[in-house]
């Protein structure tokens, strides 16, 4: 008996491959998956920007466990799970010294034998028990799937050390600076939110945000620096892909600020800096790339417990069968996630 396993063999086009079905042994364990969310990677590798091919994507998964390995002690059978598919080889300096986020495997994944891909975008997969967290019986699968972004947010909101009371600025309100604007509520900052969209600012208001700037309408800069008595945040997470707002991320810190450029750039255009600002003002520039294994199973809590809700945050579910569609859909502007479901 085989499963099926979508793969980005050029752009726009997905081929859907049958391997054999594995089997569990030692510490493995078999997931059948029933969600994938389509993460903006997936959606440059569809639209050709990152020609990596062929490659078996979707690396926000969630499902149930189907069996395990007989050196399995954690799991069973029927287990609601979602997945950490972004490798880790637990034997470089970096795994060694805790930060396997940045482990020299990165973005390296094969889950599927002959396959390139962390492979979320399949009815089964085949993993180490390690990467594999249990969620509350109780939560909705689609929901499990987001542990993985929560998870990026979560370490780079631990970058941004927000304290009590701070004035915490948001640039960008898609899914990534939401669950920034949701963590950092619940880490008692007023929230700022900078965004062009109206409708998403609206959003970006209904999930927590205390204030809410549209850069089309005034200089977002000034407008900060208005609003906390001319000092500048205490904290900026740079959401947005555009060079232009890294920028304006560092202008608008103030003294002892951080700054944390939380998106990856494209184009890779270099910015000015004024190496004094940073000297006397004593800001931090620092980046947020992947969750650690603490980051994923802190999402997992507050996606189980309910703290966090990441159902405003699903903006369409698809079937597998109508993978095309579901790409589609993905990049068209104002949308959050899409979730791929299987079997239901």
């Amino acid at each position: 008996m085989g499963y099926k396993v979508a793969v980005f063999t050029g752009p726009g086009t997905l081929e859907v491959q049958e391997p054999a079905m594995p089997v569990p042994t030692g510490d493995m364990v078999l997931v059948k998956l029933l969600s994938c969310a389509l993460c903006t990677l997936e959606q440059r590798i569809y639209k050709g920007a990152m020609p990596y091919y062929p490659y078996a994507g979707g690396h926000e998964a969630a499902g149930v466990v189907e069996s395990c390995g007989e050196r399995v002690t954690m799991l069973s059978p029927g287990d609601k799970v979602t997945l950490r598919l972004l490798t880790s080889c637990g034997q470089c300096y970096y795994c060694r010294s805790g930060h396997e986020n940045q482990c020299v495997t990165s973005f390296k994944a094969s889950n599927h034998a002959g396959l390139n891909g962390p492979g979320g975008l399949a009815d089964y997969m085949l993993v180490d028990a390690r990467q594999v967290y249990k969620v509350s019986p109780d939560l909705d699968i689609d929901c499990a799937a987001l542990a993985e972004p929560l998870a990026c947010c979560v370490h780079s909101v631990g970058k941004g050390q927000i304290g009590l009371g701070d004035d915490v600025v948001v640039l960008g309100a898609g899914i990534m600076g939401m669950f920034h604007v949701m963590l950092a509520k619940r880490k008692g900052a007023r929230v700022i939110v900078c965004e062009v969209d109206a409708a998403r600012l609206e959003k970006a208001k209904g999930l927590g945000a205390d204030v809410v700037v549209n850069p089309s309408e005034c200089d977002p800069v000034e407008k900060v620096k208005e609003l906390t008595e001319g000092r500048g945040a205490n904290v900026v997470f740079c959401t947005v892909a555009l060079p232009a707002l890294a920028a304006q991320a560092i202008d608008m810190v103030g003294k002892l600020g951080r700054v944390v450029m939380y998106t990856s750039f494209h184009p890779k255009d270099p910015i000015e800096l004024n190496e004094d600002r940073v000297h006397y003002s004593e800001i931090r520039i620092t980046g947020s790339v992947n969750p650690d294994m603490r980051d994923f199973h802190t999402a997992v809590r507050l996606l189980s417990l309910g703290i966090i809700d990441a159902e405003p945050l699903i903006s369409e579910r698809v079937p597998f069968e109508k993978l095309d569609y579901a790409f589609e859909q993905s990049i068209k502007p104002g949308m959050y996630r899409v979730v791929v479901t299987h079997g239901r």
